[in-house]
């Protein structure tokens, strides 16, 4: 079995980064299962010639040939991908859980990357960063414009190199203008707190590579804090993924001892395989199991999960597994739908080759791919509705995803696009960017009246199910402290 693992163990799930725990080394002759397709080839041949001869400028061989190896791995599915030199050393800092930056979490609001919170001790909280503030400006170039993505990249960069951002803070009549200078920075992929007496709150924003010793410290800090704590909240709200052992060690934390976690399936003999709660699956760099520390009523405490649209991938394993043991309430919305495996293949000192290997599914056999987490109470992510989060797309949007190989895909409804944008824009606009876990947190105050019996305001699902009066009464009927998922679906 520990073999098994070994060998698994280059297998992670992810949606943005930290997706690989490690890199397979391998010829990919070797595992050609069939004759070469010579005709194919010979005009892939005939075009790369067509194109150096004819092109209207010369083009070098190098890009040719890279963008084809780029389309051919494109074209699978939306999660197999070419990592070329830069986008491969992104994928382990994103596992090990470091990157050169400023150490700021973000959002946007009004065009603006809103600053979320400064990471201790980072170049941003040294220079006087504040949760709140706006950046306008990036070395002198406007924000406005920019996608969060074009702009987190242009403040990472190398070690020890400047960059100068334009700051509007709330009650500060003209811009703050600070330089500040970039480091490596170690992410912090998990936080707690207790967010109310006997009440605790743990949020794991992505799986690393350290996330499970992570989670452990942050547990046990809790426990000395109220050691009669008398209900926890879990929450994988827009937490894309990551390593594959990060979500079983998580999952083992508050699962039975030695119970399967999760299960894959594809054409390797590697991708057929059954991961269970004990140590050899969601192994550390730790010298001892950082779960035997943990206190034992930590496997009985009342739970409830939260997910939303964008719980993706090793956040859904965890919310799978523990709504299939009825071990927690999971609150929110469906989740993104990634039920896929990529494997890291290196192909070049410094390339490599991210392929969809196998799916996956939870311990009742449940396909989760195309189709997500459906929650056991449906909260939206506000009173009035579910805000950013209904702009956003799923597994099932997204062009040649994998198809759910356990049940058949719904079909969507055919509505005018640019009416639904134009609705969801105007929904968006009457909200602002949520702080989880902050008092404002309408999802998270809803899990915590579950936890304490009271009415849960869940969101009626479709039309013609049950109401939303009708699904409030049932969730107080129904909500009992003891940890445990309702029968009932809603």
């Amino acid at each position: 079995m520990g073999s098994k693992f070994k060998n698994f163990s280059l297998i992670s799930l992810g949606m943005v980064a930290g997706i690989a725990a490690s890199v397979q080394f391998s010829a990919m002759a070797q595992k050609a299962s069939g004759p070469l397709p010579i005709e194919e080839l010979r005009q892939l041949a005939d075009v790369f010639g067509l194109i150096k001869s004819d092109y209207v400028e010369p083009v070098e061989d190098s890009k040719l040939l890279t963008e084809a190896i780029t389309g051919m791995v494109a074209s699978l599915d939306p999660h197999s991908a070419y990592l070329d030199k830069k986008a491969f050393k992104e994928l382990r800092e994103g596992t090990e859980g470091k990157f050169v930056g400023l150490g700021i979490e973000v959002g946007m609001e009004d065009g603006y990357v809103k600053i979320i919170s400064p990471i201790e001790d980072s170049p941003a909280y040294r220079a006087g960063i504040k949760p709140g503030d706006l950046i306008t400006r990036l070395d002198s170039v406007p924000v406005k414009g920019l996608s969060l993505d074009e702009a987190v990249k242009k403040m990472r960069g190398e070690p020890n190199t400047k960059i100068t951002l334009t700051i509007a803070r709330k009650n500060e009549d003209k811009p703050i203008v600070v330089t500040v200078v970039r480091e490596l920075i170690k992410q912090q992929s998990v936080k707690a707190k207790m967010v109310e007496p006997g009440y605790a709150w743990l949020r794991i924003s992505q799986f690393q590579e350290p996330t499970v010793e992570d989670m452990a410290k942050k547990i046990q800090a809790l426990y000395a804090q109220d050691p009669a704590i008398k209900g926890l909240v879990l929450d994988l709200r827009n937490d894309p993924g990551g390593v594959l052992p990060g979500a079983i060690g998580v999952s083992a934390a508050f699962l039975p001892k030695d119970v399967a976690v999760v299960s894959t399936n594809g054409q390797l003999a590697d991708s057929k395989a059954t991961f269970y709660a004990k140590r050899e699956f969601y192994g550390t760099r730790a010298l001892s199991d950082p779960l035997a520390k943990l206190p034992e009523a930590v496997k009985h405490v009342p739970m409830v999960v939260l997910i939303n649209t964008g719980s993706a991938s090793a956040s859904e394993i965890v919310a799978g597994a523990l709504q299939d043991y009825k071990r927690a309430t999971i609150l929110g919305t469906q989740s993104f739908g990634k039920g896929s495996v990529q494997t890291i293949r290196q192909i070049s000192a410094d390339t490599a080759v991210k392929l969809t290997t196998a799916r996956y599914y939870t311990p009742n056999g449940r396909s989760i791919q195309a189709k997500g987490i459906l929650p056991d109470l449906n909260v939206e992510e506000t009173a009035d509705g579910d805000g950013f989060n209904g702009l956003r797309t799923r597994e099932s949007d997204l062009q040649k995803h994998l198809s759910n190989d356990k049940e058949a895909e719904q079909a969507k409804l055919k509505v005018d696009e640019l009416e639904e944008e134009q609705r969801l824009i105007a929904l968006a606009k009457k909200s602002k960017p949520l702080e989880y876990g902050s008092k404002d947190d309408f999802q998270l105050a809803q899990a915590l009246n579950h936890l304490k019996g009271l009415p849960v305001k869940v969101t009626k699902p479709d039309a013609g199910k049950d109401s939303a009066s009708d699904a409030e009464k049932d969730s107080k009927a129904e909500a009992k402290p003891d940890g445990k998922a309702d029968d009932k679906k809603k």
